[in-house]
């Protein structure tokens, strides 16, 4: 009787039946899940989450915000920039959270709505509905969105566009200031308003609107000199 002949290992490892593209399947499916990510998050963003209605705030509620900001938490304004129908908001320093708030503060006292970026975490049930309610649209950092491009879009498609963006993007310390919002106004042609948030002086504070040149590290480097001169809530966190 003969006998089966021995199989060695490298015969073994060659009989075995593999995936010639197993690896590149596994890519391919990664690359569709994150494009699918993407379209959906496009999406959420284009289905109105840049609308505002042009609400008008009663009077009443206004003076009572008005009185809250300016009268017993002791801020001033110093406001020489007009609203145009269409802008960005660069606020700056943002070390704390009550910058929100005193955000929030201003612009119901002054009457007007504006849309506003927060990392996605601040967008759980219940909070989540008041944050969407006031304006706010969740970022969602670890994801390839193309957020400016849809911002950009949209803010070209409507009729008018507010949105306030912290360059810093986070409140920790940091000198690399996100440049999304620069990107949003170049590509839409929107001006941008310089407002600083001084808790020293208890000062809101605009004199500029700056138009990007499209020269990305001079127009940074502006920007970053005009809020110099302010001092966050927590001073040793706001680095230029």
């Amino acid at each position: 009787m003969q006998r089966p002949r021995a199989i060695n290992k490298a015969d073994a490892a060659r009989s075995v039946p593999t995936s010639p593209s197993g690896s590149r399947l596994d890519k391919v499916k990664t690359e569709n899940s994150e494009k699918s990510e993407q379209y959906e998050y496009s999406e959420y963003l284009s289905a109105s989450r840049f609308h505002l209605s042009d609400f008008r705030f009663p009077f009443t509620l206004m003076n009572i915000y008005h009185k809250i900001l300016f009268g017993w938490m002791g801020y001033r304004e110093e406001v020489t920039e007009p609203f145009p129908k269409k802008y960005i908001i660069a606020l700056a320093p943002h070390t704390s959270n009550m910058d929100f708030i005193i955000g929030m503060l201003y612009c119901h006292a002054k009457g007007f709505t504006c849309n506003f970026l927060m990392k996605k975490e601040w967008f759980f049930w219940p909070l989540g509905i008041l944050m969407r309610k006031l304006g706010g649209i969740p970022v969602y950092r670890n994801k390839k969105q193309g957020m400016t491009d849809i911002a950009a879009q949209k803010a070209a498609e409507m009729d008018t566009f507010r949105l306030c963006i912290t360059p810093e993007g986070t409140r920790k310390p940091t000198t690399e200031w996100k440049r999304g919002f620069y990107y949003i106004a170049l590509k839409a042609n929107l001006p941008i308003l310089l407002y600083g948030l001084d808790y020293e002086r208890k000062l809101v504070k605009c004199t500029r609107t700056f138009l990007p040149t499209g020269n990305v590290e001079k127009d940074m480097a502006e920007i970053k000199t005009y809020f110099k001169e302010f001092t966050g809530r927590h001073p040793e966190k706001f680095k230029i």
